[in-house]
């Protein structure tokens, strides 16, 4: 058994997709259930006064070699999406809906998969619509819903207080109050949740 923890993320980042096909197995062998904590990247980073990884060239270039060596690792299909870096503003205020209708886990799921394994241009309405509409969802509705102030509001102040509890990327993982930082420091968090 362990304890259930914090995972901060963005649809937008490639690492929060590895990490989370990782957490899924470990939700599966410990019968346990992690928190997902939908944030927006470019405002943390922002906050940190740093780039993300798309803005600078050489480091854009590593992470996409680097992603695949992890998904190589650990047996995850992955594919770096021709149409990085995606917009995912509309997409991480859908979380808070989903989480709402209490479907977060499977929409996450498929969002996660539809950028990451399938390459699909999420920046495109027409494509979001047809992934809502594969899951049983009506996708004005739901996309209506994720419109509005208290929707938006609500992403703004999470982020805002991720960035209290100290993180300034994603994936970031917080245990027992401490923060690990990468996808590559999931077994770091895991071991502190054993304690």
């Amino acid at each position: 058994m362990i304890k259930p923890f914090e995972f901060y993320f963005d649809f937008g980042s490639p690492y929060s997709f590895l990490a989370h096909k990782e957490i899924r197995k470990i939700e599966k062998k410990y019968t346990t259930k992690i928190k997902y904590m939908p944030v927006l990247l470019g405002r943390i980073l922002k906050m940190a006064g740093t780039k993300a990884n798309v803005d600078v060239p050489i480091k854009a270039k590593y992470m996409i070699k680097d992603c695949k060596l992890w998904a190589e690792k650990n047996n995850i299909l992955f594919k770096f999406n021709n149409y990085f870096p995606i917009i995912t503003l509309s997409l991480m205020r859908c979380v808070l809906v989903a989480e709402k209708k209490e479907i977060s886990n499977n929409f996450i799921n498929n969002v996660f998969d539809a950028i990451w394994e399938d390459g699909l241009n999420m920046n495109d309405t027409n494509i979001v619509e047809k992934l809502l509409k594969n899951l049983g969802i009506n996708p004005k509705i739901f996309l209506m819903n994720s419109t509005t102030p208290e929707v938006k509001e609500d992403l703004k102040k999470r982020t805002a207080k991720a960035f209290e509890k100290g993180v300034f990327g994603v994936p970031t993982f917080i245990v027992n109050n401490k923060n690990f930082w990468g996808q590559d420091r999931l077994d770091f968090a895991l071991n502190e949740a054993k304690k």
